[in-house]
């Protein structure tokens, strides 16, 4: 059983678990200022929607340091990916914007016993699954 997938590359304890998913979704509005009275605003369509995976890697133990070199390759290409829940929701396409990494508690050899990382997801634009769909989109009238 795997928690997510991005692309080809599997989420689960095994590869890399994620602690976390935070997600961010934006809605794009032009203000117009008018004079003695709150600005007027008018719906432009959806913005950014942002992932952001923060989680912990014990080498050995839990998860596989190598899975962090393959989300840096996958990144390096600058393709969007498909990313698909474990429980089979598709969200789309995602483009990899960062991956922090913080090593820690290390052994002798200076191979770390801890990695706490987080992953950081953008929308591509041009994904096929749109962030809110046009039908529930009301018009705002002013």
């Amino acid at each position: 059983m795997h928690m997510m997938s991005l692309g080809m590359f599997i989420f689960e304890i095994g590869t890399l678990a994620y602690q976390e998913l935070q997600r961010k979704t934006a809605w794009r509005h032009a203000r117009g200022e008018r004079f003695g009275a709150l600005a007027t605003a008018q719906y432009l369509g959806p913005g950014d929607d942002t992932i952001s995976l923060p989680g912990v890697l014990y080498p050995g133990q839990i998860g596989d340091y190598s899975a962090i070199s393959r989300l840096r390759e996958m990144g390096n290409t600058g393709d969007a990916q498909l990313l698909c829940t474990g429980y089979g929701d598709v969200l789309g396409e995602w483009l990899i914007l960062s991956l922090d990494e913080t090593q820690s508690l290390f052994f002798e050899d200076g191979a770390p016993r801890k990695v706490a990382f987080t992953l950081e997801l953008s929308r591509a634009p041009d994904s096929d699954v749109p962030p809110a769909s046009p039908a529930t989109v009301q018009p705002v009238t002013i």
